[in-house]
């Protein structure tokens, strides 16, 4: 019996900015148009939770808002934005609903990974897209056996993230190596209408992100569609060689790290903003002041309020230090970003602790469906099992590069 696939939404492409419109768009312009979205994402936030992937017209408005330019080049016609305004973008919807916000998040910072490409491949990408939506997996590994002028690649892969409204897929692959020799993973990036989406996202939280299994069998990949993944890790890919040592030119996973902590740091703002409402006119049963006026809530509201700002300060620390980091040469480079991605799993931790501390002060009323406390709350806890937010491993990372002990870790 075969398994069912996704009901995905491969965009028609019709609706990308002019040149003239892209050349409006400031980093100031872009956060304030995604904070005008606020409202209407958290509108749908319970249907994309039953749909399970975000919904059509959130979608489509965050593509009107030119989001999704903010990683591409302008070699190529892109934003090329900092990763502040990045971040700033993002979480003005991440408030709203963290689970949309990873969807999108992604799919824009995806574009960084196109610009590891090798240039002429790049050229052709952008242009016939002005940005591409893709997710990019890599776990479990697919396995791609050389062939004349490329690779057949075959694997299903896990946490699709931005599959169901994506034009592409990036999909990890090992090449078949001579026994001794060192592993050569690759990634590559194949249209979206080439793989199958298997309906397989049913999770008690993140629900939302429509995060299928993506499947390819036997499917022919020409070399230049594809990386090493090696020295994108170290930001020595083809985004240096092209761009310089600047945003192309920085390490992979803390830019990963950064990207995926963003809807964690929005749920933790998120259920600031209604705790701080629900407590205004919460009474709890005996009383008859509002809780506001108990300092017990007050205290609460406090803590989660610098859980948050603290972890804000830190991810964007990170993500500032991350393009320094790509200029560094080894020993050096690996231990700072076994740093960098245990001070982001640190600050996602935060967060996590933040949206409780926030659902512990308003009562009973948190655990209605209702109520968008709760859905954050799910969220953040599914997220925070991410594999480089896995506090035991990141902390343990960064205790032996403080002794000088080598990484026991390849997730680097």
């Amino acid at each position: 019996m075969s398994e069912p696939l996704a009901d995905r939404r491969i965009p028609a492409g019709d609706d990308y900015l002019s040149a003239a419109e892209l050349a409006a768009l400031t980093p100031d312009e872009l956060v304030r148009r995604m904070a005008t979205l606020k409202p209407l994402v958290a509108e749908h936030a319970e249907e994309a939770e039953r749909l399970r992937r975000p919904v059509d017209a959130v979608w489509n408005a965050i593509r009107a808002s030119g989001y999704f330019y903010t990683y591409v080049p302008k070699r190529f016609g892109g934003l090329e934005f900092d990763p502040d305004t990045y971040i700033s973008a993002t979480l003005a919807i991440a408030t709203a609903c963290p689970s949309t916000a990873w969807a999108a998040c992604f799919a824009a910072e995806h574009n960084w990974l196109i610009a590891q490409l090798p240039e002429a491949t790049q050229a052709e990408i952008w242009g016939r897209f002005p940005y591409v939506i893709a997710p990019s997996c890599a776990s479990p590994p697919g396995r791609a056996e050389p062939v004349e002028g490329g690779f057949r690649l075959t694997g299903r892969w896990k946490w699709g993230s931005g599959v169901m409204h994506a034009d592409w897929v990036m999909l990890n692959a090992m090449v078949p190596v001579p026994e001794g020799s060192p592993p050569d993973v690759r990634m590559f990036i194949l249209p979206a209408a080439d793989a199958r989406v298997i309906d397989t996202w049913q999770m008690a939280g993140m629900a939302a992100t429509g995060s299928n299994d993506i499947a390819v069998t036997d499917h022919f990949v020409a070399e230049d569609y594809g990386f090493k993944v090696g020295p994108v890790r170290s930001g020595r890919g083809n985004g240096r060689a092209i761009y310089g040592h600047g945003l192309y030119g920085s390490p992979m996973l803390p830019n990963l790290c950064v990207t995926a902590s963003l809807p964690a740091l929005g749920a933790a703002r998120g259920a600031i903003e209604l705790c701080r409402e629900r407590l205004m006119s919460h009474v709890k049963m005996g009383n008859a002041s509002t809780s506001v006026d108990k300092p017990a809530a007050q205290m609460r509201l406090a803590r989660a309020d610098i859980l948050a700002r603290s972890a804000e300060l830190a991810i964007r620390s990170v993500a500032r230090e991350n393009i320094a980091v790509g200029a560094l040469d080894e020993p050096e480079q690996t231990i700072e970003r076994i740093r960098l991605r245990a001070q982001v799993a640190f600050a996602v931790q935060q967060c996590v602790e933040a949206v409780r501390t926030c659902c512990e002060a308003v009562g009973s009323s948190v655990h209605s469906l209702s109520n968008p406390l709760q859905r954050m709350l799910r969220d953040v806890q599914v997220m925070q099992s991410h594999i480089v937010y896995d506090q035991d491993v990141a902390t343990e990372l960064h205790g032996r590069a403080l002794v000088g002990l080598p990484p026991n870790s390849a997730l680097l």
